[in-house]
Order: C-alpha cells, then sequence, then structure tokens
C-alpha cells in the first residue's frame, strides 16, 4: 500500500485511529496535500471495512502510507526527529509554532486523544483554538487546518 515516490515535508501521525471514514479523509487529504501518513496500531478497524473503501476510493493509489506495529516502534523510529502533538490540551496556538520539514505531526485516536505516558514525552503540544463551548474539531478536519498551515510556513503550498 506504500508508494515509492518520496515525499518532501512535514509527516501526518494517527495513533491508534478507531474511526474508518475518518482515517480515509485523512489518506486523501494527505495524498491531495503530498504528506506521507503514519498510522500507529493498531486500529479500531479493518482496511476491508466497507465504510473506510467508501471513503478512500483509489487514493491509496496516490499515498504514501507507512503502518507501525505498535506505539513503542513508532516511538523508536523517531528518537531523532521531532514529533508535534495537536491537542485540545495544547498551550501553544498551531499558527504562532514554527514547523520544520522533516516535523511527524501526531494526532490522537478520535475516542480518546493518546495517553498521558505520550503527552508526557512529547514537548511540542499544539492546539487549534476553538470555541470554548465545544469539545473539538473533527480529526480530518484538523489535520487538513494543520497540514496546510505547516506547508504554507514551510513553502511547499
Amino acid at each position: 500500500m506504500t508508494q515509492n515516490s518520496t515525499i518532501l515535508g512535514p509527516k501526518i501521525a494517527l495513533y491508534e485511529p478507531d474511526i474508518p471514514q475518518n482515517t480515509a479523509a485523512i489518506i486523501r487529504t494527505c495524498a491531495c496535500l503530498g504528506a506521507k501518513l503514519e498510522i500507529i496500531e493498531p486500529c479500531g478497524f479493518l482496511l476491508s471495512d466497507k465504510r473506510f473503501k467508501r471513503v478512500v476510493m483509489d487514493y491509496m493509489d496516490y499515498s504514501q502510507i507507512e503502518f507501525y506495529q505498535s506505539s513503542d516502534k513508532f516511538f523508536e523510529a523517531k528518537k531523532k526527529q521531532r514529533i508535534v502533538l495537536m491537542t485540545t490540551k495544547g498551550s501553544i496556538n498551531y499558527t504562532k509554532f514554527k514547523f520544520k520539514t522533516d516535523d511527524t505531526i501526531l494526532f490522537g485516536r478520535e475516542s480518546a486523544g493518546v495517553p498521558e505516558k505520550v503527552h508526557k514525552i512529547i514537548k511540542n503540544r499544539l492546539k487549534i483554538p476553538m470555541n470554548n463551548q465545544v469539545r473539538s474539531l473533527n480529526i480530518a478536519s484538523s489535520v487538513a487546518i494543520v497540514l496546510a498551515e505547516s506547508l504554507r510556513q514551510i513553502k511547499l503550498i
């Protein structure tokens, strides 16, 4: 499922995604904007799920996706790279942050975010400012917003 072309720019990582339609929409966004997607397993669904296939359509053919069997394997592979966590608990507005070309932007599980141990090991925790009366944006919308800003900052779009 991984395409061999080299993709420059920030990578999007999903921590144990559990909604197939959201993951499929994120694959489409990454394919359209030229970003690599990294998925930390286990997923809460199978890639053969018809809800996933309905949204992803043929965008898998245009995507570069890497799977990690666990969060331990993901963090081991990334130990020399900067990981940026998007979280409603973040204190830094994503537009005030200076993204770098080789960043990995991590998004938590739709139903639960990331565990506290992940919050503790990631220095850069960002948020998308929102209306205080609502809980959060859809993860697919959040990925599109932050990926577009990171690409704009590093002048890839």
